[in-house]
């Protein structure tokens, strides 16, 4: 029995990784749609998004059920309560790469956002693409360094998106209420994909050295 606990374990770990691939090919995608005014790409990264749905619904599914059969205590327990919350930040990402697809596909053929904004928007998501790629080298290695990597990236998105809004708020802003909206919102789901990578750098690092990182 302990034998297959293990091996069940292992799936977890291993489907989480296999989850955030997918997400990170999907926040890769959107963002490229997004910049370049893909409409192709972008619906490709909205009807992928269903895939990571259903994998997420999957994994929690075997969590609950190992904790149900397994009953779980100390590490293996931790093991098992992370997965089902790093399933949940994954599958908000993946909806959040989906969001920025959808500006594109709404907007096609015209760029999202003017174009004063397309540099910042363009550093926003190189830096969630690099973000989701070091998210899945930490879930498969556990490599507690790619955490404060994470965080590091996270600070960067977080400057960028302040300046998304001092920018639209500010008395030299000329564009429409339509490109207002859309560059908030935009911005605003770049942010937050950043910000669930960070939550889940925080749980492997906890699952790996059994400290938890509080924010400063």
């Amino acid at each position: 029995m302990r034998e297959v606990f293990q091996q069940e374990l292992t799936e977890v770990r291993e489907r989480l990784v296999t989850i955030a691939e997918l997400v990170a090919a999907s926040i890769e995608h959107a963002t490229r749609a997004f910049n370049e005014s893909d409409v192709s790409l972008a619906e490709q990264v909205i009807a992928d998004d269903d895939r990571i749905d259903e994998l997420a619904l999957s994994l929690d599914e075997l969590a609950i059920n190992i904790l149900a059969r397994q009953q779980p205590v100390a590490r293996d327990l931790r093991i098992v309560v992370s997965a089902l919350r790093i399933s949940a930040s994954l599958e908000r990402m993946g909806d959040l790469a989906s969001h920025i697809a959808q500006l594109a596909r709404y907007r096609f053929p015209d760029k999202v956002v003017p174009k004063s904004l397309r540099p910042t928007f363009a550093e926003m998501g190189r830096l969630d693409v690099s973000i989701a790629r070091k998210l899945v080298e930490l879930l498969r290695s556990q490599d507690v360094r790619l955490a404060e990597e994470i965080r590091n990236d996270d600070d960067n998105v977080d400057e960028l998106h302040l300046g998304v809004f001092d920018k639209v708020l500010g008395e030299t802003w000329k564009g429409a209420a339509v490109d207002t909206v859309d560059a908030t919102l935009a911005s605003r789901y770049h942010e937050r994909f950043a910000d669930h990578a960070v939550s889940i750098a925080k749980k492997v690092q906890y699952l790996a050295t059994g400290d938890w990182v509080v924010s400063a």
